[in-house]
């Protein structure tokens, strides 16, 4: 079974000449675009360089949101060659909160009734 999921991860602390590779894997891990990834922290060897990443895809075959963590903090750290701080947010988009509103004939004849008056 398949699960409708946005992923953000962002990948704290890396190195910065094994990006590409970071990127690579990340987008084989998930639907992530080469598009999807943005570096922060840049220009300033002080500043530790961020890279950020949100896609829409599926968890599938019963594999959690912490596994998925797991999985793609793995991967990452193998790009990086060493550790760096992976952060993973996972939004399940199938069962989100929502609200119907549904305007029926009795709104429709409240609606008129301020709208003429408001001719007059």
């Amino acid at each position: 079974m398949s699960r409708w999921y946005e992923m953000s991860v962002t990948v704290a602390g890396f190195n910065r000449k094994r990006k590409a590779r970071i990127v690579a894997e990340c987008m084989q891990e998930w639907g992530f675009g080469a598009e999807d990834f943005a570096e922060h922290g840049r220009g300033s060897p002080e500043v530790k360089p961020v890279l950020r990443a949100t896609a829409r895809d599926n968890l599938c075959g019963g594999e959690s949101e912490e596994e998925f963590a797991d999985r793609i903090a793995g991967a990452i750290w193998k790009a990086n060659g060493a550790y760096c701080e992976v952060t993973v947010h996972a939004t399940y988009l199938e069962g989100l909160p929502c609200g119907a509103h549904v305007r029926g004939k009795s709104h429709y004849k409240e609606w008129d009734k301020e709208r003429r008056s408001s001719k007059k």
